[in-house]
């Protein structure tokens, strides 16, 4: 997979997607995948914004319920399934323990009964999945007594019961987006990280007629010329509009703020993922590759979104969330080994919190504007961001005057995630290769799919690269893989986006200048270079202090 802009010669596309975050790469998967030519651009790397900024779970939207946004819920719960169905690698079936107690009111248990029971009915066909175990069973309602064996570390005061349903996990997210960048390649898309699109071309009468687009590598401008431009930006999608000139009447796009941490304190038991509702919203503490993943918040952002930055306040305002409503109120600043964050696009603004906003999306053809051949999409999940990019197309067909064709999307697998059985497969890649590690074949076997052999060549080729840097088994095979095939570019996109290395947090710094020389060798970087990236790895991993 290659930076296409780097040997670009004036071709013109059907349709070009501005931003390569889930919804970004799944618009221009559907497009490819339906016979149309297809660019994309990214100002920085793939799913470094809000794609990478998640709870890490693929779910049917359970509290949307209380929104009454039925239909929302049944097409997250469908694809839902459509994410295990097509990405058996990246997504598996998770329980989830809700806590109950007699406040809020929402919160009792016969309230969250009725919404379990409508859960299951809306989701009546999660079990038709290719993978029998990805299979997922009928919530329970559980005592007191039962969810205190289950989840020690719970407190035992004003406890009522709980309530186990299953959604999935996404183990690597960022790795998912790039599976579905991968699946456009595959079906002749063209992309490219690090190309800010800086402009519009026009026709002189506001029609868009393709983008002005700058390489942030060489500084060098180009012209792509398009039909079709989609906005599929995120919290920048009004920032793009703006560079249309627009008044738009598409939806009023607003931000909400989210904060993860990840600790090593065993808060769970590793189990399930627990779900704690307060006065102030919900978080949830999920097991996440041996430590404990905690979130999110959930605030209104008003600020420049090039400009944010998860602060030591954000961190502790979401501990002190935690101790007032988990555990022994014990966890501290100092327990946290990583904390990231990001801004969630919201389309709404009838509701004054964004905790209780919906996470619909909006679909807007700025035609109705007079700004022909450009449309902006925004809000949306991961859950839905196949669904979505299939309505997306449907639009794009028709503005391209071309007949409505079916989409396959929800029926192949994606790029390297042709399996049948995840376990079956896993198990025989320990058997084939048992010259490595347990962890490592396992580690490599799931975050690549049927590419992993890929990783594993170059290990064998060189004995330095088969060396383990974590409990995880990841490899420095890997990196030389991210540079060579997945466009990794900077070292914060090995560490954070194609590797597991640096995403619990700061991995020390002989792995960084080990990581960053590798990247020399294979990218021709020069002294200086490296350490540019070292200190900009090693900041971004480095808890904020104020």
């Amino acid at each position: 997979m290659k930076r296409f802009i780097e040997t670009y010669e004036d071709k013109k596309f059907d349709v070009i997607v501005i931003g390569g975050g889930i919804t970004g790469a799944s618009v221009a998967y559907e497009a490819a995948s339906r016979g149309l030519s297809v660019a994309l651009f990214e100002k920085k790397d793939f799913s470094w914004a809000t794609s990478a900024a998640t709870s890490k779970m693929i779910h049917g939207g359970l509290r949307y319920l209380a929104n009454g946004e039925f239909g929302l819920v049944r097409e997250s719960l469908r694809e839902r399934r459509v994410m295990e169905n097509i990405a058996p690698n990246f997504v598996y079936p998770m329980p989830v323990m809700i806590l109950h107690r007699a406040a809020p009111f929402n919160n009792r248990k016969w309230i969250v009964k009725i919404g379990m029971v409508l859960y299951d009915l809306l989701s009546y066909d999660k079990s038709f999945t290719w993978d029998r175990s990805k299979r997922i069973p009928m919530h329970r309602t559980i005592s007191k007594e039962t969810a205190l064996l289950l989840e020690p570390g719970v407190p035992p005061e004003g406890l009522t019961g709980a309530s186990v349903y299953y959604d999935c996990e996404s183990i690597f997210p960022e790795r998912l987006t790039l599976g579905f960048i991968k699946s456009a390649v595959a079906y002749g898309a063209s992309v490219s990280n690090y190309c800010a699109v800086e402009g519009f071309i026009t026709d002189g009468k506001k029609n868009v007629r393709g983008v002005n687009v700058r390489d942030l590598f060489n500084d060098k401008k180009y012209f792509v010329r398009g039909d079709v431009t989609i906005n599929c930006a995120g919290p920048w999608a009004d920032l793009v509009l703006g560079m249309a000139g627009s008044g738009s009447n598409a939806a009023s796009l607003r931000r909400s703020e989210g904060i993860h941490i990840i600790t090593a304190k065993k808060l769970i038991s590793g189990r399930y993922t627990v779900g704690a509702v307060t006065h102030s919203g919900r978080f949830f503490l999920s097991p996440w590759r041996g430590h404990t993943l905690i979130g999110t918040t959930d605030k209104p952002y008003n600020g420049d979104p090039d400009r944010y930055r998860v602060t030591k306040a954000g961190i502790m305002e979401l501990i002190g969330h935690v101790n007032d409503a988990f555990g022994e109120g014990s966890l501290e600043y100092a327990d946290v080994k990583h904390a990231y964050g990001g801004l969630r696009p919201l389309v709404e603004d009838q509701t004054e919190e964004t905790y209780s906003s919906s996470r619909k999306y909006e679909i807007y053809d700025n035609r109705k504007d007079g700004i022909e051949g450009l449309v902006t999409v925004e809000g949306g999940k991961y859950t839905t961001s196949r669904n979505l990019a299939e309505q997306c197309v449907k639009i794009i067909e028709r503005k391209l005057g071309r007949k409505g064709t079916r989409s396959i999307t929800k029926n192949c697998y994606l790029h390297g995630c042709a399996i049948k059985d995840i376990e079956a497969f896993v198990e025989q890649a320990r058997q084939d290769n048992s010259g490595f590690s347990a962890p490592t074949v396992d580690y490599l076997a799931r975050h690549y799919g049927i590419e992993y052999g890929e990783v594993l060549k170059i290990a064998r080729e060189d004995e330095e690269l088969s060396r383990s840097v974590n409990t995880d088994g990841e490899i420095l095979a890997q990196i030389v893989y991210a540079i060579r095939h997945e466009m990794a570019r900077t070292l914060p996109d090995i560490l954070m986006r194609r590797t597991g290395m640096g995403t619990l947090g700061h991995p020390g710094a002989d792995l960084l200048e080990k990581a960053a020389l590798i990247a020399a060798g294979e990218l021709n970087w020069d002294r200086g270079r490296m350490e540019r990236e070292i200190a900009s790895a090693s900041a971004m991993l480095t808890l904020p202090r104020e």
